[in-house]
């Protein structure tokens, strides 16, 4: 059978949606010529059809009901570009049930429910694309799933919120403070007015999971990862790190090791001189260990309408390759191996805490003492501060490698002492 032409149907028009739309509009032939199939824009769907937009649409394209694109029988690929987890979930149910191709860049809703509704696009014989959720521009789903399925991933290190990253350069660059440099990024539109999603680590983990779940061959859901947010970090942080010659960076991390996984999202210490310590601002990069391949680092711009059309558009040209040339789908993997995710009690790593004490003879044998008992040796202190009016000291301590239940219960027993007057942060480090 011979297909005249690919019809799109999209469902939201936002930020990302306009960037789709104008990508597939202005540059309809050379799409079309690419996909070896003629591609074409049929309908849109938004809840708001009226607002200004920077792309010159034909006004008979849009719509405000998304049942006239789910419901279309000459429609074969669906974009859901809503965001949010519901009604986006019920369009991409409804459409992958309807014979209906589906891309879509809804991180939340394929960390919550991808298995399910790639097992639906498998029951109905149509598939599901979901490149733009992770990493905006950057290829990340596509080599997880096809181009390094030969390899057994041991880690999986990522920076992948610009948002954070922004801020952490800040206060890393120019000494500042979280909530200047959070005011920073939602002047300059890098941060929403509500930034918990990104700086509590729930953006992240979201894409984690999706991650872990491609790479381990694994169900791993954003509830299991672990999850700490960026807020309790100070500019004074970031310059004991750097005297220690580290660099702090939000990571999402998952691993596999002896059928156990971990996926955990946090800051950490890295060295700086490692490759993720130099990314930068909005930047975004992924570093994945596969045993045949060895380290593979990949880094773009990870947000923005122009790099997340990228994707999308790159896998509404792949569909339009099946469905034109009449192949079918080449089925999406799906998980099939059993989830152990460890809890983060079981974590061991090395770790930085930062404290103040009282500025007397004996505070640091005690200190010594309490970690001792639950096996956490000390590999370097620093001691800079002092406030001889107040007779208090801050004092820096790293770590050997110690189990995470042993450092919090060994931190509750260090705030009970009478010398330890605050424990300021504890932060954890990988490499």
């Amino acid at each position: 059978m011979v297909v005249k032409t690919v019809n799109v149907g999209l469902i939201g028009l936002g930020t990302i949606g306009t960037g789709v739309a104008k990508v597939l509009t202005e540059k309809r032939e050379n799409l079309s010529a690419v996909a070896g199939y003629p591609l074409l824009l049929k309908k849109i769907a938004d809840i708001d059809i009226k607002r200004p937009r920077p792309v010159k649409l034909d006004p008979s394209l849009l719509t405000t009901d998304a049942r006239e694109i789910l419901d279309n029988p000459d429609i074969a690929i669906v974009i859901e570009l809503v965001g949010g987890e519901n009604p986006a979930r019920s369009y991409i149910a409804d459409a992958l049930k309807n014979g209906k191709s589906v891309v879509t860049a809804n991180k939340e809703v394929i960390a919550k429910h991808g298995p399910e509704l790639l097992g639906l696009a498998r029951e109905h014989h149509t598939a599901l694309r979901y490149e733009a959720s992770v990493g905006g521009g950057i290829p990340l789903i596509s080599p997880l799933q096809r181009d390094l399925a030969a390899n057994t991933f041991s880690s999986i290190h990522a920076i992948i919120n610009g948002t954070t990253n922004y801020i952490l350069t800040k206060m890393s660059d120019e000494g500042l403070d979280f909530a200047v440099a959070l005011k920073q990024a939602q002047e300059l539109g890098y941060a929403e007015a509500d930034p918990t999603n990104d700086v509590e680590g729930i953006d992240a983990a979201y894409k984690l999971a999706i991650m872990c779940t491609l790479a381990y061959h694994s169900v791993v859901r954003p509830a299991d990862v672990y999850r700490e947010g960026i807020s309790r970090l100070t500019w004074k942080d970031f310059r004991y790190a750097r005297e220690l010659g580290y660099a702090i960076k939000l990571l999402a991390m998952g691993k596999s090791q002896d059928g156990a996984l971990e996926a955990r999202v946090h800051p950490v210490f890295i060295p700086e001189n490692s490759l993720l310590a130099k990314v930068k601002g909005v930047f975004n990069a992924v570093q994945i260990h596969g045993d045949l391949v060895g380290d593979l680092i990949l880094y773009g711009r990870g947000a923005g309408a122009e790099p997340t059309s990228s994707a999308v558009v790159a896998d509404v040209i792949a569909l339009a390759q099946s469905i034109g040339a009449g192949a079918g789908h080449l089925p999406a993997p799906l998980p099939d191996r059993k989830k152990n995710v460890k809890p983060i009690s079981d974590i061991a790593t090395r770790y930085y805490l930062r404290m103040n004490v009282a500025d007397s003879p004996g505070v640091l044998a005690k200190i010594s003492r309490v970690l001792g008992d639950h096996n956490i040796s000390i590999s370097a202190v620093i001691q800079k501060e002092v406030d001889l009016q107040a007779q208090r000291a801050e004092i820096v301590i790293m770590t050997h490698t110690a189990v995470e239940a042993a450092v919090q219960m060994a931190r509750r027993e260090l705030e009970k002492l009478d010398v330890v007057k605050e424990i300021n942060n504890i932060i954890r480090v990988e490499g």
